[in-house]
């Protein structure tokens, strides 16, 4: 028999399914008009902010950030996140007050509710081409000239462990950085999973408060590309050691 508790976090997952489709329906025209011109891609984000937080406030999803140092939006930086929720997506929306673009696996270019903005505003990957990934990354380049942050997820993906693990980055936001010479900003969440792991449907959702620790930006002026291995190190050792202070307890995988 199933327990009532994963009935109700099975309902929820569909009400917050429902949220996210139907607002982003009554977004859809200006979302559209924003996508057609990149001088308009500013007011797509500045959408997109307000979109992530009501289609989660309405189900009570909430996001909380704590700051290591003040983060000054006018500069450009490139974000680097944990990921285990597809709510670091909204969360990150939420957090970055600039003009930002993601970088996310070229399936997304074909989602429902993530096809226009990868089509657009956001830069799909095929990490698995290195042609994709060469191209993926001098746009990204240019979009870092013209003073957009960058958000990249530098496990590249959800990994498939329940509870969740934090697994070894990839080496392209570090290089990236170094070549651009812009700051890495590591982001630590030990707790959003527990509210919607992955995509919510194989364990439900639970409402609640996600919390982010946004670390000091790390310069990277000064370092050159032989540098790129002890950045990454860097930036995994001061997301790793966040999370466990806050009971993640993740393992390399």
């Amino acid at each position: 028999m199933v327990p009532m508790k994963l009935i109700l976090k099975k309902i929820h997952v569909y009400l917050y399914v429902l949220s996210v489709a139907l607002s982003y329906f009554i977004f859809w025209p200006a979302f559209y008009i924003f996508s057609r011109k990149p001088s308009r891609y500013k007011h797509m984000n500045g959408l997109r902010r307000v979109w992530g937080f009501l289609s989660s406030a309405c189900v009570g999803f909430f996001f909380r950030f704590e700051y290591e140092v003040p983060i000054d939006w006018s500069k450009t930086y490139i974000v680097c996140p944990n990921h285990t929720s597809n709510l670091d997506i909204t969360a990150m929306c939420i957090l970055v007050n600039s003009d930002c673009c993601f970088m996310g696996k070229e399936e997304l270019k074909d989602g429902l509710v993530t096809g226009l903005f990868f089509r657009s505003v956001d830069i799909p990957v095929n990490r698995e081409s290195n042609i994709s990934a060469f191209r993926a990354f001098k746009k990204a380049a240019e979009k870092l000239k013209q003073g957009h942050t960058m958000i990249i997820f530098p496990e590249g993906k959800i990994g498939d462990n329940y509870p969740p693990t934090l697994h070894q980055f990839k080496n392209g936001p570090f290089k990236l950085a170094i070549d651009q010479k812009i700051p890495i900003i590591p982001i630590s969440s030990a707790n959003t999973w527990k509210k919607l792991w992955d995509d919510g449907t194989a364990r439900g959702t639970k409402p609640g408060i996600c919390d982010f620790y946004v670390h000091k930006p790390i310069e990277t002026a000064h370092l050159t590309a032989d540098d790129a291995d002890a950045l990454r190190e860097q930036v995994y050792t001061v997301i790793d050691q966040k999370l466990k202070t806050e009971n993640f307890t993740p393992a390399v995988v």
